[in-house]
């Protein structure tokens, strides 16, 4: 049994599809199980400590917050072999440079207590991901071809959520990339010019970036609901 935390999140809903589709029983936590949607023969508990028969754990540093020492000491103690925990790119920069620690993420907490955890242990270490386009573009391409935005040359290599689930299910399933930590990343870096371009021709339609001030930016998320602080330092790692 394979119990996943952060279940109806962007990778680890994925993973579980891969999961189930490779055979394996999967017990997934959600805060609402009822509404979780996940597929046929998964159980959704609302618990992270449900380790009853269960041999690996997925640890999403969101979802287990400042709880991963104790869940994964608890995790030791109820027979569970192997923890995969999910971490970011830049997680040794200062903790102020991380901008999705603004949004509840402790990439850093996650992947030291898998590491000291005395469990078998993997950490993934993603870039961005590539649904980030859609969460900061979405809106103004269905409003039109024009995307404003910072930093129209900074370039980044997005990894696609599926990509980055399938790692996982093979961290978890086999012994080959015990006590290592994987950068991962996308196929090939793009700027942002670049990659609305590439947006532009699989939909049909001459997308352009119009670069425009950080701080407008900044402003604009904060405006769709962003925390402010996640857009300073968002703003300050393109600069960077």
């Amino acid at each position: 049994m394979i119990l996943v935390t952060g279940a109806t999140g962007l990778v680890a809903r994925p993973l579980i599809e891969l999961l189930v589709a490779q055979g394996a029983k999967v017990r997934a936590v959600s805060r609402s199980p009822e509404t979780a949607g996940l597929p046929d023969g998964v159980e959704v508990v609302a618990r992270p400590d449900a380790f009853d028969g269960v041999s690996a754990l997925f640890l999403h540093p969101r979802a287990v917050a400042g709880g991963a020492v104790e869940l994964l000491e608890s995790a030791r103690r109820n027979g569970v072999r192997r923890v995969v925990a999910l971490s970011a790119s830049n997680v040794d920069d200062d903790l102020t440079d991380q901008p999705s620690r603004f949004r509840g993420d402790r990439n850093k907490e996650a992947e030291e207590a898998a590491v000291g955890s005395g469990l078998e242990w993997v950490s993934l270490r993603p870039c961005s991901f590539a649904v980030n386009t859609l969460t900061s573009w979405g809106g103004q391409i269905r409003a039109g071809d024009v995307v404003r935005g910072p930093y129209a040359k900074f370039a980044e290599a997005l990894i696609h959520e599926r990509d980055l689930a399938a790692v996982g299910a093979r961290a978890l399933l086999t012994d080959e990339f015990a006590g290592q930590r994987l950068e991962l990343t996308g196929p090939r870096s793009l700027t942002h010019e670049q990659t609305l371009a590439i947006i532009g021709e699989v939909i049909g339609r001459p997308l352009r970036y119009q670069e425009i001030a950080p701080e407008a930016a900044a402003q604009g998320m904060v405006a769709r609901g962003f925390p402010q602080p996640f857009a300073e330092a968002l703003m300050a790692r393109y600069a960077r």
